[in-house]
């Protein structure tokens, strides 16, 4: 089959990062064919490489809480899932995890939760101060859910850098698929440019595969990461859980995610983009597929042993084994095999590798 046409898109989009959303559509309908597939990589690794050379930065991540007021269709946490175990990290808990980390190689944190209505800023910004106090040259990501601004600035002055908010799809109706009535496409948005407008370095991104997704709302996925900017960008592949309305729904395409890894970073090459629990969930030495599809981010996990199988946003999350911090020595060996090396960085967005 002659994919000339797309084979230009890939080119035109690695030379001016941006494409018509008919543009992106046309490219997406060019998957599974893996001459466009290669030609993507090939062109995502140059940029990668000339940005960041063959570094890998790592985040370490704490599950602070499994407790969520939301419903989202999709999510093992969801406030009606009665079979899900609870937990809520207190403020020593999640210091003693950063400092752990920092000893192990960490330089970025990631404070990752459900809604929780006890997350409160008067119990937020104590540890958040602490953490920065403590580790002075860390960088302190949030991934909390949608705030207000007011609460978004206070977490910010007490010293948050990042902050990671999903906006799932670009597709407002898409997005009332997966979501319940109570639940705000408009409000989603509006947290995303809140945390932009107040200073934060801002993480976005979606799911791949879920009910109701097209080539024509993944084409919107694309035009907004193209449009917003954001810093950071985390893909990966629907997995259900099997206590939500979509236990039957069959998961995502892993091939397609890191297709989709590939146009990320052409259409913005500094962006920060991490090979997701998701994609090592789904498939065999996924984390390394991610990272040679063009991401650069791997995000092991540093939360308490006792707690850390019960942030189960979807089956079978992977959580121990090369996944854990504690084996992060073991990845690093495997990333050296295939030419990446980790780095010990906070890796903020715009740091390049001299």
């Amino acid at each position: 089959m002659n994919r000339s046409i797309e084979k230009k898109l890939i080119h035109k989009l690695q030379a001016e990062h941006k494409l018509s959303n008919y543009e992106y559509e046309q490219l997406l309908s060019s998957f599974p064919d893996e001459e466009i597939i290669s030609l993507a990589l090939m062109l995502a690794n140059k940029e990668r490489e000339r940005l960041f050379k063959n570094t890998v930065y790592i985040r370490g991540l704490i599950e602070i809480s499994s407790i969520c007021r939301n419903n989202c269709f999709y999510c093992g946490i969801r406030r009606d899932n009665h079979k899900a175990e609870r937990y809520r990290l207190n403020d020593e808990e999640i210091i003693s995890c950063c400092i752990k980390g920092y000893e192990l190689g960490f330089r970025t944190f990631v404070l990752q939760g459900g809604e929780d209505p006890a997350l409160s800023d008067e119990f937020l910004i104590p540890i958040i101060k602490k953490i920065k106090d403590e580790l002075p040259e860390c960088a302190l990501t949030l991934s909390l859910g949608e705030r207000s601004y007011e609460s978004y600035k206070s977490l910010y002055l007490a010293g948050a850098d990042r902050y990671l908010l999903r906006h799932e799809t670009a597709d407002e109706e898409h997005y009332n698929m997966l979501h319940p009535i109570q639940m705000s496409f408009e409000n989603r948005i509006k947290c995303l440019y809140d945390l932009r407008d107040i200073g934060y370095q801002v993480g976005c991104g979606f799911m791949v595969g879920t009910p109701g997704q097209t080539k024509k709302t993944l084409s919107e996925d694309l035009k907004f990461i193209e449009e917003f900017r954001p810093e950071m960008c985390g893909i990966g592949p629907f997995i259900p859980h099997h206590d939500t309305p979509f236990a039957d729904i069959p998961p995502g395409n892993a091939k397609l995610t890191c297709f989709l890894l590939s146009l990320l970073r052409l259409i913005h090459p500094a962006m920060m983009i991490p090979s997701t629990t998701a994609l090592a969930t789904l498939i065999p030495d996924g984390r390394i597929k991610g990272i040679s599809s063009g991401a650069n981010v791997i995000m092991p996990n540093l939360t308490l042993d006792r707690v850390r199988g019960k942030y189960e946003l979807y089956n079978n999350k992977a959580y121990s084994g090369r996944e854990s911090a504690e084996e992060v020595d073991l990845f690093a060996k495997e990333l050296i095999k295939y030419g990446y090396r980790i780095i010990i960085a906070r890796g903020d967005y715009g740091d390049q590798i001299k």
